[in-house]
């Protein structure tokens, strides 16, 4: 099956095409038949090149595909090539079974909408696009994909066009992923400038060759790619643009938090380890970055009143916890918990998309409550996936998020490790007040609730399994083996081998901590107890606030009016965006076009056309048409002629 793993993108590629050409005319059963189908197909399609994958000698787990000859300009030479390793393979399973997943939860969520068709082959395409980002085997078709996932999502966002707030938000999101891009598109062409290709499998085993430990160029390089990944994965400063993405359906809200567009960055910063290794300095800023925007996004979260946007600024902290992983080199711990919050952020948006079906398209919190009586599935897939996120034993997150933890201890410190449990506590604090303010207490949205369709609860329980059990292949105090790691460590080790093979032991043995079990296993278990301990007091104090005594949070807010109004203004940095640079720019941007290209451009076209024009009208007196013009014209040459000559006599 390694032989053919170009069908896994194939296939979403075949349902765009089938949908495109006979959709029109087949029907939505067609439509959504197809589309789900051809998902399905990559998932079987990857599963399949894992189940080979694992039979093969960890060593021998790295196999490239050559599908055809992109382009060759003289010492450029770009294959279109696919690579099957642990992390590609790793990351195709989980597109692919999440995305098919929310295709089918799709067909009963948009089975109303005039844009039914237009709806799956943007989906359809989104995680075709996706799968080609990480299934690439050098850094031009990953640019590939990764420019298709920054279209998708804004056609995605922007799917109800005709509302003005969609519209708005799909053209903010490409507006500042293109910043993002800029950076990680320069970072290519450093790579290629350096090395002389762009092919993973020649570019990584020869940087700690030709580059010594903190070079600035490769220091440049990573510094470049991941401001790409900022774009992409919604990290600050360019965060801003994830939180309006909630404009689109909700599905789409799921597939770009879940499995698509925000796990790009991750995956490329992991991709590139070897890289990173050999960069201290952007090692920090990843891990600074990862850890602020962590805490950051999880504090505004606390007093967000929209259903979507609670779980919007749970991605963009999640995401935090990833690169703070691999910016203390636990590249692994970073890719294990981008797999499970795959699975609970996925079931998390899904159930918010039950509840907004069911109440018509309500999504203000505070008109909600006592709804787990009516959409049992839906509460109990809440719970779930609200314990995984907390990171509550023995439920997923708690597997990968205390990993991140643990390593963060060990790379730097308890200081860093203290501030990373702060968003642990406010993690568990703002999902369990979604969770009591939704389901629980008296119902207050005055309305009838509608049961969702059995499209709907089908993979909310799928998805409720996965973000259950999903973190036990990285449970080695219950099983004596981590699988995840065990099964990374080819791809993660490699880039420490050669950090260590050209002196760089530091950065080796930092990089190797991503593959390695924890050394002191009594240690870590204390360490879990305690972040345990620190979920478990958010929690109490979210039922305490929303349950036992819902008026402290009324009386919180008024004593705290202004930490209150800069939390629920997002600190205001939108506003200060919009101060600094949207309307500096656009204000520019104005000016160049009245004195620019209104005087200047314009001034010098029209000018030339009215000259022209001038002498047209002069001329054109010349060719009236009568004959006594002409004769009259004849004798006044004459005379001139004439004069001309007796003056020269």
């Amino acid at each position: 099956m390694l032989d053919y793993v170009w069908l896994v993108p194939a296939f979403p590629l075949a349902g765009v095409l089938a949908n495109v050409f006979l959709g029109g005319r087949l029907g939505k059963k067609f439509v959504g038949l197809v589309s789900c189908a051809s998902v399905a197909l990559a998932f079987a399609s990857s599963v399949a090149v894992l189940v080979e994958m694992l039979a093969l000698e960890p060593g021998l787990r790295h196999v490239e595909r050559h599908v055809f000859t992109w382009f060759l300009s003289a010492d450029l030479k770009v294959d279109a090539a696919l690579l099957a390793d642990p992390l590609s393979v790793l990351m195709m399973v989980v597109v692919s079974g999440v995305a098919f997943l929310i295709h089918v939860y799709s067909v009963g969520y948009m089975a109303g909408d005039p844009g039914y068709r237009r709806y799956f082959i943007y989906l359809n395409l989104f995680t075709f696009s996706m799968l080609t980002l990480v299934s690439g085997a050098n850094f031009l078709v990953l640019y590939v994909g990764w420019e298709a996932v920054g279209l998708c999502s804004y056609l995605l966002i922007g799917f109800w066009y005709e509302k003005k707030a969609a519209a708005d938000a799909g053209r903010k999101a490409f507006i500042v992923n293109r910043i993002g891009d800029f950076g990680f598109v320069l970072g290519i062409i450093l790579i290629f400038r350096m090395f002389g290709t762009l092919d993973f499998g020649s570019v990584f085993p020869r940087a700690a060759e030709m580059f010594p430990m903190g070079s600035p160029t490769i220091t440049a390089i990573t510094l470049l790619l991941f401001l790409g990944a900022t774009g992409k994965s919604a990290q600050i400063p360019l965060y801003t643009w994830l939180p309006d993405a909630m404009e689109g359906p909700t599905p789409v809200s799921a597939l770009i938090h879940a499995a698509t567009m925000v796990t790009a960055g991750v995956y490329m910063v992991a991709r590139c380890s070897a890289l990173y290794v050999l960069a201290p300095v952007s090692m920090g800023v990843v891990a600074a970055v990862g850890l602020a925007t962590a805490v950051y996004a999880a504090s505004i979260g606390l007093v967000q009143n929209d259903f979507k946007r609670v779980l919007a600024y749970s991605t963009i902290s999640q995401l935090g916890y990833m690169f703070l992983a691999c910016g203390v080199g636990a590249f692994a711990a970073g890719v294990f918990h981008l797999m499970t919050h795959a699975f609970f952020k996925a079931l998390l948006f899904l159930v918010a998309g039950a509840v907004i079906h069911a109440l018509a398209g309500e999504q203000d919190i505070r008109r909600m409550g006592g709804l787990r009586r009516e959409l049992p599935v839906s509460f109990w897939s809440f719970v779930v996936a609200s314990l995984a996120i907390a990171g509550i034993f023995p439920f997923s997150g708690f597997f990968s998020k205390d990993e991140i933890l643990w390593d963060t201890l060990q790379a730097r410190g308890p200081l860093v490790w203290g501030v990373a449990a702060v968003g642990v506590l406010l993690t568990a604090f703002y999902m369990f007040r979604l969770l009591f303010l939704v389901f629980w207490g008296k119902p207050r949205h005055g309305g009838h609730v509608h049961r969702p369709p059995l499209s709907i609860d089908v993979p909310l329980a799928c998805l409720a399994v996965l973000s259950a059990v999903g973190g036990l292949v990285g449970a080695p105090m219950l099983f004596g083996r981590h699988f995840i790691k065990e099964f990374l460590a080819p791809v993660f080790a490699g880039g420490a081998g050669h950090a260590a093979s050209a002196g760089h032991a530091a950065a080796a043995a930092a990089h190797v901590s991503a593959g390695a079990g924890a050394a002191h296993p009594v240690s870590e278990l204390g360490m879990a107890l305690v972040s345990i301990s620190i979920a478990a007091v958010g929690i109490a104090l979210a039922h305490r606030f929303y349950v036992m005594s819902p008026d402290v949070p009324r009386r919180l807010k008024e004593k705290f009016a202004t930490a209150y109004s800069v939390l629920l203004n997002k600190y205001y940095v939108d506003e200060a965006y919009g101060a600094i640079f949207v309307r500096p720019l656009v204000a520019f941007a104005a000016g160049l076009w009245r004195y620019l290209d209104a005087l200047v451009i314009d001034g010098a076209v029209n000018g030339s056309a009215n000259t022209v024009a001038a002498g047209s009208r002069v001329l054109r007196r010349l060719q009236t048409g009568r004959l006594q013009d002409y004769a009259l014209s004849v004798a006044l040459g004459a005379v001139v002629v004439l004069l001309f000559w007796l003056t020269r006599w």
